[in-house]
């Protein structure tokens, strides 16, 4: 009986120290320090989305070892986040705004609800987690960064926030595939320092060692993101596993305050590393021997394509002309906002680079896109790809309402991986997007019933409407019509449109001809429609409260479902 009552009193102790209130020395209105006197792995901060920003410093033995801001939740939790303490003792937590009016600062909701743990549980809970899109396992994402291909694997990192799903301390998450489709989770890549937090960037696989960490080392460049915007550099030589900051950063500086996403390549006639740089609302040009020390070459981007917003994450390659045994450059241009039904979007320009200048073949006032959706931005693409691939990627969200999508538990995910090429209409050169091959490996048996996961096939025999529905009637409607060879899609009946005024919409894409065939990808949350030749992509997110389990269809189209 002692025995018993010994193990229940032990129990009742275990429970207790679980469900203790983390009590803050309180030194004012907005200011407390807790001292962490458990040595777990993490400790779970509790997250409001609607609370404002707390920064906290992380100490150890006096020295602070990291910096992040988060939400802690006042008067409710909507989800937690891991805080890893790698044996900090301290935390110094400062509130931003007047706190005055949230209650006394020992009744918030944070100290009541932060538990120490050793694992965090990363099980979906989300209804609208898509099933075959990359997505963080939890917190916020955004741009794709340092991408790059080496021994068979495939290496996407990405803007991410690991201590709340809306933006804030970004970081270089990081993920890899063998097959562009199935992605696993790393650890951070590269994390923010006494520089900056970690802005957009790339990586190459610097093949000959030109920057002398060794044959085949993968450099990363990327924005130092502190008081100013500049260029750093890190380096890996396990394959990209793990990264070490160059001693000599920051590498590139300027006066303009918008001066980021670096994006390198190896040109090969010149022999030379090229960078280029969005600053402002043009693209500067920067080429090096060694990685290290830059020349500028030039600019481009006064006066041509368009300028209502800033421009961002840009690429430069080459790409064949379809049908013509010719190869013309591809520069690409994300812009935020702008885009052609508001907020951001990928223009791109094509033309001529000799390894100094980049030479528009279009007039300065057209304007070309590389999808016609509200959700695709950010595009960049893969370094040292296979098969002289070029592989694109693009973040599946927009600046106007990315902040507020109906998840939780993570925000955003990425576009399907897309090759590229170019083709002929007319007197323009345009960009081809076809869903990379890897995507019909998805594919199962043809079946008459639409899933929430899912390529849809239409044959299409002139002007045809495809319409989307579940039990509900929420429905997003697509019309392709020959005769203006414009395809569109309405998405403001489509399910949840009420987190944002600029969601709801009816997007419209030129055809650049007859299409005969539309490939259209559903998963869950999101649509991709894509023209069978590859001359229209159009991305869109859609948040129905069940999924669309009907497709009608005008004019005799045929339709073939492909569960995934």
């Amino acid at each position: 009986m002692k025995k018993l009552l010994m193990t229940l009193m032990a129990m009742m102790t275990c429970c207790l120290l679980d469900a203790q209130i983390i009590a803050p020395r309180i030194l004012s209105d907005s200011h407390v320090m807790l001292s962490l006197e458990k040595q777990t792995r993490y400790l779970l901060l509790p997250v409001e989305e609607k609370a404002e920003i707390a920064h906290i410093r992380v100490l150890k033995d006096n020295n602070v070892c990291q910096t992040l801001n988060a939400r802690l939740a006042v008067d409710k939790v909507d989800y937690f986040v891991p805080l890893e303490l790698k044996k900090a003792d301290l935390l110094d937590i400062s509130f931003r705004g007047d706190r005055r009016t949230k209650g006394a600062m020992s009744e918030l909701a944070c100290w009541h609800e932060m538990k120490y743990v050793d694992e965090f549980d990363m099980t979906n809970r989300e209804h609208f987690r898509p099933k075959y899109h990359h997505t963080p396992k939890y917190g916020w994402m955004n741009d794709p960064n340092g991408m790059f291909y080496k021994d068979g694997v495939w290496h996407l990192a990405f803007q991410w926030n690991p201590y709340g799903s809306q933006w804030e301390n970004m970081t270089w998450g990081a993920s890899t595939s063998r097959d562009l489709i199935h992605w696993d989770a790393q650890p951070a890549a590269i994390e923010a320092d006494g520089l900056g937090t970690i802005f957009s960037g790339s990586c190459v696989v610097d093949k000959e060692n030109t920057a002398g960490f060794g044959k085949g080392a993968i450099i990363a460049y990327y924005t130092s993101a502190g008081e100013a915007q500049t260029q750093s550099m890190a380096y890996s030589t396990d394959g990209g596993k793990t990264f070490k900051k160059y001693s000599g950063n920051p590498v590139l500086v300027s006066s303009v305050p918008d001066f980021r996403d670096p994006h390198l390549f190896w040109h090969a006639e010149t022999q030379r590393w090229i960078m280029l740089l969005a600053v402002g609302q043009e693209m500067q040009i920067y080429s090096s021997a060694n990685l290290k020390q830059w020349t500028m070459e030039s600019r481009f981007g006064a006066e041509y394509g368009n300028h209502g917003g800033v421009w961002e994450c840009p690429d430069l390659f080459r790409l064949p002309v379809r049908g013509t045994g010719q190869q013309k450059w591809v520069l690409v241009c994300n812009i935020n906002p702008g885009g052609p039904f508001g907020g951001s979007a990928t223009q791109y320009f094509v033309g001529n680079f000799d390894g100094h200048k980049f030479t528009c073949d279009s007039r300065p006032e057209v304007t070309k896109w590389m999808d016609y959706g509200k959700d695709h931005y950010a595009t960049v693409t893969f370094d040292n790809a296979p098969d002289n691939r070029r592989v694109a990627i693009a973040w599946m969200s927009n600046w106007q309402y990315a902040n507020e999508v109906p998840t939780k538990q993570f925000r955003s995910a990425n576009a399907i991986p897309r090759d590229l090429d170019l083709f002929i209409d007319g007197t323009e050169t345009y960009c081809g997007v076809m869903p990379s091959p890897e995507m019909l490996t998805l594919r199962g048996k043809p079946s008459k019933q639409l899933t929430d996961a899912c390529e849809v096939v239409v044959t299409l025999k002139g002007s045809t409407e495809i319409t989307l529905q579940n039990a509900k009637g929420e429905k997003v409607v697509m019309r392709y019509d020959a005769q203006k060879q414009t395809f569109s899609m309405d998405r403001t009946k489509s399910g949840d449109t009420s987190f944002s005024e600029h969601f709801p919409c009816t997007t419209v894409a030129p055809t650049h001809g007859q299409m005969k065939q539309l490939r259209l990808f559903i998963d869950r949350s999101s649509l991709e429609a894509f023209d069978g030749d590859g001359k229209m992509a159009m991305t869109n997110l859609v948040f129905p409260s069940e999924p669309y389990n009907t497709i009608n269809v005008t004019n005799k189209a045929k339709v073939t479902i492909y569960p995934f």
